[in-house]
């Protein structure tokens, strides 16, 4: 039974966090499945992970009517925590489990919970609707300390003590999910340049009228923590940075220059592919399997004119890629593949780079994150985050100081020198890739015109609703595919 003040204390809490994809639209609960106890009997704090359903009753495209089921672990208290878990907090109702009035907080955040995940893998712990699963010795006491991570958007990220990290899933669905089948895979079969698995947590739930059926799916995964590294999208920008102090020198004379690491990394995206390819099922796409990738970029182009009309000047140019595309004689050789590849992907250790988060697009349906693509998609969005990279120190309150506005002379001049930054990146990445894969993707230009315009039209979308001042970068991006001279406009 939900408690109308828990119901009420669950809604809001999910609206005000950056991993729920459902924020700005409306949505009821229909439901809360509680698991078995990670804490024993009573002892405070009590954790355990309650699953959310919900259902959406406006949505664009097919979203209304449409439920998700998100993961909450919750720590019940017997009394309100400090202030350092306001944050955290989701509402006070009356437990008759606990036979307690208990004010539940978010229990990733709750450094006296999260131990119950550590210890439930050592000990490979079975209940009847959950189950931990340990690969091999992971190097851990079960003691460690944790700490959330800030940059993750779709998931809750947790670090031990720099020995392992913990990836919770907040939206769940039947089935593996791709970043545990990717990294299980590459932990069996001695793939390289991801993190080492250390195990994953599954879990059942009912769904259905009266919980007829059961779903089946993974809830978090344990892996090795990158303890010197630096995020990709980091160190970029820094490079952006040195290039705009020295806005009189091209982007191949200045001390930061990014080129030789983008070179790198192309190598290394070329060697994950060729992995994924050994390790993971591969196919080809013919004639018919092509009309289908392209009936969903058609889709997604309509979609996206219909809510930025500022699309609506270039659809048609923009559609003859997926005509290209849809009409393309030669058949495409498919496989698993990253799915949101970018530089925030990316982490640059001391042996060199690694790439992170193998869940897919977040927007994408699960069935489609879990299909197989052409690796184009991939280099086609790591393109977009050189792009980003260059660009959005121009965008809005992220200007430097040093512009004095879009019509000064010094924003002209770095908006070259941004321009000039990203096409050499961009050429130094896919020349990297090329090093290892034998050959350079942009020859494949039918391909890579049609992914990257399908990328950059879902920016589009994304930045209109969440950072207007950024949609001049996709925009830009969207006017160089269409064809369309930037200056004339």
């Amino acid at each position: 039974m939900v408690r109308p003040n828990q119901q009420a204390g669950i809604h809001d809490f999910l609206e005000r966090q950056r991993w729920f994809a459902g924020k700005g639209r409306t949505f009821t609960i229909e439901g809360i499945h509680p698991l078995e106890w990670l804490s024993p009997p009573g002892v405070w704090p009590a954790v355990r992970v309650e699953l959310v359903t919900l259902r959406y009753e406006t949505g664009e495209g097919d979203e209304g009517g449409r439920t998700d089921v998100y993961q909450l672990p919750l720590a019940y208290r017997d009394r309100p925590a400090s202030e350092s878990l306001a944050h955290a907090f989701v509402g006070e109702w009356e437990h008759p489990e606990l036979d307690a009035t208990v004010w539940a907080y978010d229990a990733l955040h709750d450094k006296e919970a999260t131990s119950y995940w550590l210890r439930g893998l050592l000990d490979e712990r079975a209940e009847e609707d959950f189950s931990f699963h340990r690969t091999g010795d992971v190097g851990i006491s079960g003691d460690e300390q944790s700490l959330v991570l800030t940059a993750e958007q779709s998931n809750t990220s947790l670090v031990f003590d720099e020995a392992a990290l913990l990836k919770v899933f907040r939206r769940v669905h039947h089935g593996r999910n791709p970043d545990i089948v990717v990294h299980e895979a590459f932990a069996s079969g001695g793939g390289r340049n991801v993190a080492r698995l250390f195990g994953w947590l599954e879990a059942e739930w009912p769904v259905g009228d009266g919980g007829a059926k059961v779903d089946r799916g993974d809830l978090g995964m344990f892996s090795d923590f990158f303890r010197t590294a630096t995020d990709g999208w980091e160190l970029a920008i820094t490079s952006v940075r040195d290039l705009y102090a020295e806005a009189d020198l091209h982007a191949d004379e200045v001390g930061g220059d990014f080129a030789a690491e983008s070179y790198r990394l192309g190598a290394t995206t070329a060697e994950v592919h060729t992995d994924l390819a050994r390790l993971l099922q591969t196919a080809v796409w013919g004639p018919i399997e092509l009309a289908k990738v392209t009936h969903g970029m058609y889709g997604r182009l309509d979609l996206a004119t219909s809510l930025v009309p500022e699309l609506a000047a270039y659809h048609e140019a923009l559609r003859s890629a997926y005509d290209d595309l849809a009409n393309y004689p030669d058949p495409v050789p498919v496989q698993r593949i990253h799915g949101d590849l970018h530089l925030g992907q990316t982490m640059r250790t001391v042996a060199g780079w690694r790439l992170i988060d193998f869940e897919g697009e977040p927007a994408r349906a699960f069935a489609e994150r879990d299909a197989l693509d052409s690796p184009v998609r991939d280099v086609a969005g790591m393109l977009r985050s050189f792009d980003y990279a260059a660009q959005h120190l121009l965008t809005g309150t992220e200007r430097p100081d040093a512009l004095r506005g879009p019509g000064s002379e010094d924003h002209g001049q770095l908006e070259y020198r941004a321009q000039e930054w990203s096409d050499r990146n961009r050429a130094a990445f896919c020349e990297g890739y090329a090093s290892v894969a034998g050959a350079d993707l942009r020859d494949q230009a039918v391909l890579m015109r049609a992914y990257e315009t399908d990328k950059a039209v879902y920016e589009v979308v994304y930045e209109s609703r969440t950072r207007p001042d950024w949609v001049k970068i996709p925009l830009a991006a969207v006017r160089r595919l269409a064809g369309v001279d930037q200056e004339a406009t």
